[in-house]
């Protein structure tokens, strides 16, 4: 688990999938005036470089968000995240979800981070030392399950790990299920790989089994290299916001046209 480190990944079509729908939902959660909570169980390192040499050699951005960047209006929340994070750190600059968050969220909203990795999380500290977010040296599950329910209780948690772990596909669905009995009211976000060798489906059909009324949306792309397993990116979404569901239909249109 300590091992990874999601710069050679930053960018890439799972984060394209992930971050424009996260966008989407906490623009959408802003509507109202009310505060609320935002809790990221995986948060990495929160900015990311492009032009880096770890970036480069996988070469997942060119593919991800570097063809994907047209896909989306200029006033879609992703989009607009974007824009800032290139303004005010230049071209090759990409928001994590804690960036993301930070830039959507308002004062009054609260942000708690969980990460790991000393050095990421070190990284972390730096990269959202102006905002108000809560950075915690913590694994992700445990800070989870010490802070929900949150106050505010509206709110979103992200669950996004590496998968590394293998047990992770074993123990993910239980921690969804106590962690939506604690916080009944909030989304509970997943992301998870589509992967060759079919690891994440029984865990899928767990979480399908379990919450039948959660939206589950997928999408396909090529592999990032020959031979990489990972050939989808999924999002399992707990009390998703009306329009969700609607908005991720019109970016897997985007998607299904990948070559």
């Amino acid at each position: 688990m300590l091992s990874y480190q999601h710069i050679y990944h930053a960018g890439n079509l799972a984060d394209v999938h992930k971050h424009s729908l996260l966008s989407w939902m906490l623009a959408y959660l802003t509507r109202k005036e009310k505060p609320l909570t935002y809790v990221e169980t995986h948060a990495g390192r929160a900015l990311y470089d492009l032009g880096a040499e770890e970036a480069l050699k996988t070469g997942e951005a060119k593919a991800g968000i570097e063809q994907a960047r047209g896909w989306f209006d200029v006033d879609h929340p992703y989009s607009k995240v974007l824009d800032k994070i290139a303004a005010e750190d230049g071209p090759r600059a990409y928001p994590g979800s804690p960036m993301i968050a930070a830039h959507l969220l308002r004062p009054e909203d609260k942000i708690h981070l969980a990460e790991l990795h000393p050095r990421e999380h070190a990284a972390l500290e730096l990269a959202m030392s102006p905002t108000n977010a809560k950075c915690h040296l913590r694994d992700g599950f445990e800070t989870a399950f010490a802070l929900c329910p949150p106050t505010p209780r509206r709110g979103m948690l992200l669950i996004d790990p590496s998968y590394e772990i293998k047990t992770d596909y074993e123990t993910i669905f239980r921690h969804i299920a106590k962690l939506h009995k604690a916080w009944n009211v909030g989304i509970i976000a997943l992301w998870y790989p589509i992967l060759t060798n079919k690891a994440h489906e029984p865990m899928l059909n767990a979480l399908s089994s379990q919450h039948k009324d959660a939206l589950r949306h997928e999408v396909r792309f090529p592999p990032a290299r020959p031979g990489h397993g990972m050939v989808g990116s999924g999002m399992f979404v707990l009390n998703p916001p009306y329009g969700l569901a609607e908005e991720a239909k019109t970016l897997a249109a985007k998607f299904a046209k990948l070559r």
